[in-house]
């Protein structure tokens, strides 16, 4: 599908979705008719009921595209969170209007996995490109979505910063390059 490109398809099985722009979880019953709006950074916008809404890419399967595979190694025997699974997976979600990586836009301050009530908890320090983007509870229940699907994650708990400030300084320089910034 291109950015532009835009159709209605057909739900093949339940989908669990999110609202735009709140990231209110709801789920798109099996048989229902979208509109795909949008492909961009592995998530898909569709419309459903006067709502619009994205579905993960791990999702994708449900509207007829080609699902992102999160693959991982068997998970530890001793019930541990891999770092390296975490910073994968942050690696795989996208800005919503930005076809880049949260990491690679330098959106992620930093993530730590703490033990809580026998529970493995995730921690997410990040901002996003502006305080007042109208996407920011999208993006955040983009990471928790994605975070959740990590072999012995049992919670994702999500803080939005603002100091220090975002600026494109914070971007890769693998990211200038593709966005054509210097």
């Amino acid at each position: 599908m291109t950015q532009q490109e835009q159709r209605t398809v057909v739900v093949a099985r339940d989908v669990p979705a999110r609202r735009v722009p709140a990231g209110t979880p709801v789920t798109i019953p099996k048989n229902s008719f979208v509109n795909l709006r949008q492909a961009l950074g592995g998530t898909f916008t569709v419309t459903w009921n006067g709502n619009m809404l994205r579905i993960d890419g791990t999702d994708a399967d449900a509207i007829g595209m080609e699902p992102l595979s999160l693959s991982f190694d068997p998970p530890e025997s001793d019930g541990s969170v891999r770092m390296d699974d975490i910073q994968r997976t942050l690696d795989t979600i996208y800005d919503p209007e930005i076809p880049v990586s949260i990491l690679s836009l330098g959106l992620v301050y930093g993530y730590d996995i703490i033990r809580r009530d026998d529970q493995n908890v995730v921690q997410v320090r990040m901002t996003l490109t502006a305080p007042t983007c109208g996407m920011g509870p999208v993006l955040v229940s983009d990471v928790e979505y994605r975070l959740a699907r990590v072999p012995n994650v049992d919670k994702v708990e999500v803080a939005l910063l603002f100091d220090p400030p975002w600026s494109r300084d914070m971007i890769s320089e693998e990211a200038q390059v593709e966005l054509g910034i210097f």
